[in-house]
């Protein structure tokens, strides 16, 4: 169950009122205006709150679920207890989502600056920004309207934040233009140097890198993940991009629109992902890369060669997922077959 210590519930809502945020369609519609306080995992939930099936692992949960109304898809109607209304839609997942989000909203920033913080005089924050303790924020930054803003936060001198941007505790954000709508959780880097030099007899000259970040709107960063500015072109992330904790992304490196980027994997400088490309997670690619439009690498593989549009690969070196299962096959049992010759 939520702890109300850490998230505060909004609502109650009708089921009209819940059928209509999560795009579903009510049963039985008598239930119209039956109200629900909150949302809750099948096996705890009461009559007065509201869960979900999307999983056909837990169908005996749902059966014996105690929940006053859950979101399913109209194939496992049949199987819900009696006296269960239930909000039937194709897409139970994301029907969950926008519910939950209805129960528990973003928390909206709180208009002001600490007195701790160090805004320097030519930056610019828009109405109703929230600046938390021990923000620095450097000469002609820009930070849009209805901004959050957390503590420890540094924003060097001319950085770009759109709109109803909120950045976590501790970032440090550089030679970068934010777009409207981005969640940047605690930790992350943005905007550091790529790693570039040139090697000559076994010494590094570092090359300067003189390009930015360019993350465009609707994009969400895991805590501690580290997004390098361009050595002179950009480093640029796409709109609606997802990335997870601890991705790393090099230099140079373009993500297309809707790309899912899970956690720890590499990206090497001047990479590019087209659009909704699926990254599993610890996955690493190496430079100069071209992933094609919804190709998807699975977790842990070693990508050294281009992806082709809408091709899956797996393994190391990355490879067609089928041509990776054979091949895991194959070496299984020429272990078994020299196990028996042993």
């Amino acid at each position: 169950m939520v702890d109300p210590r850490f998230f505060s519930v909004a609502g109650p809502f009708t089921l009209e009122e819940l059928a209509e945020i999560a795009g579903a369609r009510r049963q039985p519609a008598a239930a119209a205006q039956v109200r629900f306080v909150d949302v809750a995992p099948l096996e705890v939930a009461g009559p007065e709150h509201v869960s979900f099936l999307d999983n056909r692992l837990y169908i005996d949960a749902f059966a014996k679920s105690k929940a006053g109304a859950c979101i399913v898809s109209p194939t496992h109607a049949g199987e819900a207890p009696k006296g269960m209304a239930l909000l039937l839609t194709d897409d139970p997942y994301k029907a969950y989502a926008l519910v939950a989000r209805a129960f528990y909203p973003a928390a909206k920033p709180v208009p002001g600056q600490d007195p701790t913080a160090r805004v320097d005089p030519t930056a610019r924050l828009g109405e109703g920004s929230e600046v938390g303790p021990g923000v620095v924020i450097g000469r002609d930054a820009e930070i849009g309207a209805r901004c959050r803003i957390g503590a420890n936060v540094v924003i060097g001198p001319g950085v770009v934040i759109g709109d109803d941007t909120a950045i976590g505790p501790g970032a440090a954000l550089s030679h970068c233009i934010l777009g409207s709508r981005i969640l940047v959780h605690a930790g992350v880097r943005i905007g550091q140097d790529g790693f570039g030099f040139a090697t000559d007899e076994g010494a590094h000259t570092k090359v300067p890198q003189l390009g930015r970040v360019i993350i465009h709107d609707d994009v969400e960063i895991g805590a501690n993940a580290t997004i390098d500015r361009g050595s002179g072109p950009d480093t640029v992330i796409g709109p609606g991009c997802m990335i997870d904790n601890l991705v790393q992304i090099g230099h140079n490196v373009q993500l297309g629109r809707g790309c899912v980027i899970v956690a720890q994997v590499g990206i090497s400088g001047s990479t590019r992902l087209d659009d909704h490309v699926f990254v599993g997670g610890q996955a690493g690619f190496s430079g100069h890369l071209r992933i094609g439009r919804g190709a998807r690498v699975a977790a842990q593989s070693g990508v050294v060669k281009d992806v082709p549009e809408g091709v899956t690969v797996g393994g190391y070196p990355a490879v067609p997922i089928r041509q990776w299962h054979r091949q895991t096959v194959a070496l299984a049992r020429t272990g078994e077959g020299r196990r028996k010759g042993d």
